[in-house]
């Protein structure tokens, strides 16, 4: 069974008045203290709606009122598509899906112990991993390709993306002659321009700069994919301690204020622009203030940030499932294990660096995608919850049975097994002896056997004569 966009919001790490309390300081700094656009065409836009604006420092102060103007502009529900409708992610409210993400510059291999460089065709066998693996829902570009030179990295990114996988693609941008080529490319894989923003089969990440700044290039960004109507996402990345408040309520303040000011300018560049409230949060080492991706803290970050997006009725983009481990070890998983749920749970609506990666988020590797996939499987069946009614509870059958009896040839038990309990593709739940017998094979080379078994089969690929059309009518794109 497999299980995706369930409702989740049954964890709650702040109260309801610690909402309100939020709320109150997000319009407080975005009235009082201003943040800085050092794009052009953004400052003109928040000028002409009416912002106080500072030209000397590049400031722009916003009312509570006009703050909220915007932020409402914005749809409540996003649907991100994928090349098959079964992959089609609704967005919003406290359903839930899980993916990768990262931009990692390396693969490890764990076989071998060797860390080498990501290339283009690390990239395409990601995709592929990824697109049989059920409870990954979606392909955020996870790798840089080192290979190639960066005025052919955004074309080359999404095409490996596309050609590879029909689950929804979703990537970050290095040029805008990229972007733009990003989406031409697109429009003839969907059928049409009208059709791409119909059924958007990707959709873009434009950061914003923790503390308090859109730079020129992602303001630039926020603002041409607003206008392509491409759906978009505005993460930030507040650090405890170094570029936000060591405190977690403090982090989770800059969070949603550095997500908003991106989401105000998408909203001022073209109104109702399908614009996901974004958080990359994390703490840090507090021995000497490095960034850390597999910490505790950062979940409960995350899932504050969920009840935020919730309040502000935006769909969310969260970080989840990652580890600060160097291999596929007990702390890779239980450091992405626990992220991952803790934002589920809150409700993100779509949790990125869930599978795959590992050492900061500066490494990718082929195992921990399956392993990974399996944490998530679990991660989605606790989202799923105790349904209590009726037939769940049985009385009727425990009736039936009565004392000293059995309910394995029930009927019940054959109609509910499969959806009351997760059925486990990778975690070994046989005797030692069994297991012994089976070569005692360790979860990594379970892990490998999947990935090998995967990259031997035949993929997708895009349909053939709308790929030749792409590859004669897209320049750069490297063929594999």
């Amino acid at each position: 069974m497999i299980r995706r966009g369930l409702p989740g919001g049954s964890f709650k790490p702040i109260t309801e008045e610690g909402i309100q309390m939020m709320h109150l300081n997000v319009m407080r700094v975005i009235e009082e203290v201003g943040f800085q656009v050092h794009s052009d065409n953004g400052l003109d836009l928040f000028r002409r709606a009416g912002a106080l604006v500072d030209d000397e420092k590049r400031l722009v102060r916003l009312p509570t009122e006009k703050a909220m103007e915007l932020i409402e502009m914005a749809p409540s529900e996003i649907t991100l598509c994928g090349q098959e409708e079964k992959h089609d992610l609704h967005l919003g409210g406290t359903r839930v899906y899980a993916g990768t993400g990262g931009t990692a510059l390396n693969i490890f291999r764990q076989a071998t112990g060797e860390k080498t460089p990501a290339t283009l065709d690390d990239l395409r066998c990601i995709a592929k991993l990824v697109d049989h693996l059920d409870n990954i829902h979606f392909f955020l570009l996870p790798t840089y390709p080192n290979d190639l030179p960066i005025e052919q990295v955004d074309i080359n990114r999404f095409f490996a993306g596309l050609d590879n996988t029909s689950k929804h693609v979703m990537g970050g941008l290095y040029t805008m002659d990229g972007l733009k080529q990003v989406i031409k490319m697109a429009e003839i894989i969907a059928g049409s321009a009208d059709s791409l923003r119909q059924r958007p089969i990707i959709s873009m990440i434009a950061c914003t700069i923790s503390p308090l700044k859109i730079d020129k290039e992602y303001g630039d960004f926020m603002i041409a994919i607003a206008r392509s109507g491409i759906p978009v996402v505005c993460p930030a990345e507040p650090l405890c301690g170094a570029t936000s408040p060591v405190t977690l309520a403090g982090n989770i303040l800059m969070q949603t204020v550095d997500s908003l000011m991106g989401v105000m300018l998408t909203q001022l560049a073209s109104p109702g622009t399908p614009v996901i409230l974004g958080s990359v949060a994390t703490s840090t080492d507090l021995s000497n203030f490095n960034y850390l991706a597999g910490s505790v803290e950062m979940g409960l970050i995350n899932a504050g940030g969920a009840q935020m997006a919730q309040f502000y009725q935006l769909p969310f983009y969260s970080t989840g499932g990652m580890t600060d481990a160097k291999v596929v070890d007990a702390q890779s998983g239980y450091e992405s294990a626990i992220t991952g749920l803790l934002n589920a749970l809150a409700g993100a609506n779509y949790i990125h660096d869930a599978a795959g990666l590992m050492e900061f988020a500066l490494t990718a590797c082929y195992e921990k995608y399956v392993v990974d996939n399996e944490i998530l499987g679990m991660v989605m069946r606790a989202v799923q919850g105790i349904e209590v009614n009726e037939e769940t509870m049985a009385f009727d059958l425990i009736k039936e049975v009565g004392p000293g009896g059995n309910f394995v040839s029930a009927k019940h038990t054959r109609r509910f097994m499969r959806d009351q309990h997760y059925q486990p593709a990778l975690s070994d739940r046989n005797s030692r002896g069994d297991w012994e017998a089976g070569g005692a094979k360790k979860t990594w080379e379970r892990a490998a056997a999947r990935v090998d078994d995967i990259l031997a089969k035949d993929g997708y690929s895009l349909p053939v004569d709308i790929r030749a059309r792409v590859l004669s009518e897209i320049k750069g794109i490297v063929e594999s």
